[in-house]
């Protein structure tokens, strides 16, 4: 059987993933989506990493947004995928190779005990723009307070130098520039760009399935067939 980590982002929870869970599975795919909100990227990490090394096989691990910085630090990954995500060289951070967007930054709310929230409305537009309204709620909905500094943290390894990884650039993106986007593409083995938002697991998960099984049944060296490739949906 064909395994999968999805990791979420900062705000983000597991069941942000839900609908892409289920249609992996239904095709037939061992998935798990692990809880962040640790307290730190190295804490992030350890937990993606626990999930990852109960898989009987390397699995194809894909991060989104500041997942991308968690997914960096792993070991024993079969494929990376970076999903409108951060992917650090070494001695960087989320928050040094840009960060969010300014749109983003604005519907951040500090709270009392040091955590931010998202103001919902903001929240919205920045990351949920293109979904469908219903959609759109139920995904700001799930939204959770986050500890300060996993953004600014910097993994220890970069796994993207050691093993195939594609990355997907959010054309619609209002989270994080399109054109940062690109820049840390270039990184990857293979890209792929689609007309999306910062969150295409909750408008158009079918993208995020279809993606995921056609590189399951890829090869699993850097440089195969489609490096450089770019398909826009």
């Amino acid at each position: 059987m064909s395994s999968a980590v999805l990791v979420h982002g900062l705000y983000h929870r597991p069941e942000h993933f839900i609908r892409v869970v289920e249609g992996l599975r239904s095709a037939g795919v061992d998935v798990v989506a692990p809880v962040l909100h640790r307290g730190s990227l190295a804490a992030d990490t350890a937990a993606v990493q626990a999930a990852v090394d109960q898989m009987a096989d390397p699995p194809l691990v894909l991060g989104h947004s500041y997942g991308g910085s968690v997914i960096t630090g792993l070991r024993r990954v079969g494929r990376l995928v970076y999903l409108a995500a951060f992917v650090p060289d070494a001695g960087e951070s989320a928050a040094g190779l840009g960060g969010a967007s300014s749109q983003l930054k604005s519907a951040i709310e500090p709270q009392h005990d040091g955590s931010t929230c998202l103001d919902p409305s903001r929240a919205v537009d920045a990351l949920y723009a293109d979904c469908p309204e219903h959609l759109a709620a139920w995904a700001v909905g799930l939204l959770r307070a986050q500890a300060a500094g996993c953004g600014r943290g910097v993994p220890e390894r970069q796994s993207w130098k050691h093993g195939p990884s594609t990355y997907v650039v959010c054309t619609k993106d209002r989270a994080i520039d399109p054109a940062l986007q690109r820049a840390m593409a270039a990184r990857c083995d293979s890209v792929r760009e689609w007309q999306a938002g910062h969150s295409p697991f909750v408008g158009r998960p079918e993208l995020v399935i279809d993606l995921a099984l056609e590189l399951l049944d890829a090869p699993d060296t850097p440089g195969w067939e489609d490096r450089g490739l770019t398909a826009t949906h």
